[in-house]
């Protein structure tokens, strides 16, 4: 089984970790049942870290934890004593992560100028909110920024210094074959166009019996550790970083039980959730795809009889999108809540099922709330220009965003919508609101 492993933080182990340090160095001898994966680089968890009122840092709370990872013998007595050797602090599962690509074959609804318009593009762009000074992580498969440009006939911006690619992984940023990742940027383009995009390819895995686009869970882990850097070395009055995550665990095969202290789908304490929890505190707006688990139209890989919304796509801290068409109403397939880290999810839902990138040939839509999540992260990428982090928290706008939501009945919120759908002219008059008040 892959696993997680936490390490006791010794005296400079984890500011080296962070350089040359290697997971050999760590664990210099055998652990029972456990065979070092000695490629991946050990990852430093950073403790939450809240934004003051002037913009700086807030001291952390909790030291750092530092992760490696390798695979244990699948058994209950094994990973027992590895819980308890010398040094270790905990031992979590590296789930399979997979593309929330749909199950559903109908024909796409409109367009992705139909998109332009349902997201009041024309009146943001007009108002200086195109995205530009913003970092746009697309966490996925790669980009590949010739076919994102020639489809829209732009031109996307994919900053390769800033960009990472996981263990094993060759290519390079914006240069990927044309696939999902490229459908999720070509969708965060939609509303802003300007942004600046990172290419983070954890779902191109390079392990024994991977498939062509699924990855590891502490791929993510790493990729985030990474990202953390590029936050913290951003202007603190300029800062700025969009998120957009369109994967998600379909599976509890992979994962230890509920219950279990290395459980993902339910742990806050997973170091991936805990990570997620930091990035957000550290300023960064994280989105995640609800999922295409629906019960109208459920993929075919989706193993959970309930609360398919799970791990870090049901966190309290980042924006759970569902999927709407382009008249509202909500796709099939769009998972519902409750979610299992909160219950309130998906948080809002956002357009998908458009033509638009043509990624997976001419006349297939963008589809799944794969489509749905970057459209959403485009949208807060574009406020992000004007009004940063700094500025307006993430959990700010998560709450101005769920609050400005338009709401398909008279509840304010229901498992199958949240809050309601994305509506761009709400949030940036309660951003204006906002931001004059203070």
């Amino acid at each position: 089984m892959r696993v997680v492993l936490q390490l006791r933080p010794t005296a400079g182990v984890v500011p080296a970790a962070a350089g040359s340090v290697t997971a050999a160095d760590l664990i210099p001898g055998e652990l029972p049942g456990f065979a070092l994966d000695r490629d991946y680089r050990p990852v430093v968890v950073p403790a939450g870290i809240e934004l003051t009122g002037a913009g700086e840092p807030s001291p952390e709370p909790q030291p750092d934890s530092i992760y490696v990872r390798g695979e244990v013998e699948d058994d209950e007595s094994a990973v027992a004593a590895l819980r308890q050797s010398e040094g270790v602090l905990g031992v979590f599962a590296d789930p399979r992560i997979e593309p929330v690509i749909t199950c559903g074959d109908d024909s796409a609804v409109g367009t992705w100028h139909d998109v332009e318009s349902g997201l009041h593009v024309a009146d943001l762009t007009a108002a200086g909110l195109d995205g530009r000074g913003v970092a746009l992580a697309i966490v996925d498969s790669g980009i590949n920024a010739a076919h994102v440009d020639r489809v829209r006939g732009g031109h996307i911006t994919v900053d390769a210094a800033r960009s990472w690619n996981p263990p094993g992984v060759d290519g390079t940023a914006g240069r990927f074959p044309v696939e999902h990742g490229s459908m999720c940027a070509f969708d965060a383009t939609i509303a802003a166009p300007a942004a600046t995009f990172l290419d983070l390819p954890v779902l191109l895995s390079s392990r024994q019996g991977g498939s062509a686009m699924d990855g590891l869970l502490s791929d993510a882990l790493a990729g985030y550790a990474h990202l953390r850097t590029v936050l913290t070395e951003q202007p603190p009055a300029t800062r700025a970083l969009v998120v957009s995550n369109s994967w998600g665990m379909f599976s509890s095969e992979t994962d230890f039980p509920v219950g279990d202290p290395g459980n993902y789908s339910d742990n806050p304490a997973h170091p991936f959730n805990v990570i997620v929890g930091s990035l957000g505190s550290a300023g960064a707006d994280i989105l995640f795809a609800a999922g295409n688990c629906g019960r109208d139209c459920p993929d075919g890989r989706c193993a959970y009889a309930d609360r398919p919304i799970t791990g870090a796509n049901s966190h309290p801290g980042v924006l759970s999108i569902g999927g709407v068409d382009i008249h509202n109403q909500r796709v099939g397939y769009s998972s519902q809540g409750p979610g299992r880290l909160t219950d309130r999810k998906p948080d809002v839902c956002a357009y998908t099922h458009f033509l638009g990138s043509t990624a997976f040939g001419a006349g297939t839509p963008d589809t799944g709330t794969s489509a749905a999540c970057p459209t959403a992260a485009g949208l807060i990428a574009a406020f992000r220009t004007e009004y940063p982090a700094t500025a307006v928290s993430p959990a700010q706008l998560r709450s101005i965003i769920q609050g400005a939501a338009t709401r398909p009945g008279a509840a304010e919120f229901d498992y199958d919508y949240g809050y309601g759908i994305t509506s761009a002219p709400g949030v940036l008059a309660a951003l204006r609101q906002t931001t004059a008040r203070a």
